[in-house]
């Protein structure tokens, strides 16, 4: 009987090893498409947008795109590699998604561990979004409104503390158009009345929970300056 390394090494073995390796790669490979993607979309056309006055912020959209295509080129890297059955391009490969996985592990603990500070963070951008706001240079963030469908930092209530709330009531981007509303000025400036036609989810969870929030929110400040906070 042959020892277990002599099976290892019969040719339907190794080809089905092969076969796993150029898949996983190819996927590997595919999530830094996805990523630089995203990076690019995020620096080109950022849909999600805040006022925010602070002078920290990182560059997300450049991050993505600089790991996305590290990611493509170790990805087609694995897949030349296992093509080829080069022993020391293997090695090299596995230890790069040693990496990749001790950062994924790091990021995800760090994401739990500051997860109240994220959430602290969001609601103050938001919040200061909606104290500075006027209705005429704030498509931004009637855009996350009208996007997220959500409205308010808490919920549509949060604008009573505002000085566009006094003067005109709730914003438009609050209006739910498929609740059947018109969304009068009489009716966003009644609470009673805008309960029943504006948005009711709340934002800050949105931001943290839903898909669409992905992965990196634009932020500026007042005076025209672009920061970045993941």
């Amino acid at each position: 009987m042959s020892p277990p390394s002599a099976r290892l090494q019969t040719k339907p073995v190794i080809t089905c090893l092969k076969t796993f390796l150029i898949s996983y790669s190819l996927i590997f490979w595919l999530t830094g498409v996805i990523l630089l993607a995203v990076g690019v979309w995020g620096k080109v056309n950022l849909e999600f947008n805040l006022l925010l006055n602070s002078d920290k912020g990182t560059n997300v959209p450049y991050v993505l795109i600089g790991t996305g295509a590290i990611i493509i080129i170790f990805g087609l890297f694995g897949c030349f590699a296992t093509c080829r059955g080069s022993p020391w391009m293997l090695k090299l490969y596995a230890m790069f998604l040693m990496l990749v996985f001790l950062a994924e592990l790091v990021a995800g603990i760090s994401g739990f561990i500051f997860r109240h500070e994220i959430k602290a963070v969001l609601q103050g951008a938001y919040n200061k979004a909606e104290s500075v706001y006027s209705g005429k240079d704030n498509e931004d963030l009637d855009r996350i409104q009208r996007t997220l469908q959500c409205c308010g930092e808490n919920n549509y209530t949060s604008w009573t503390n505002t000085e566009y709330f006094k003067n005109k009531g709730i914003p438009k981007s609050c209006c739910n158009m498929t609740a059947g509303g018109n969304c009068t000025s009489e009716e966003l400036k009644d609470l009673n009345k805008a309960a029943l036609v504006v948005y009711q989810r709340v934002r800050t969870l949105m931001l943290l929970n839903t898909p669409k929030s992905i992965k990196s929110l634009e932020l500026f400040r007042n005076s025209g300056k672009k920061i970045l906070l993941l």
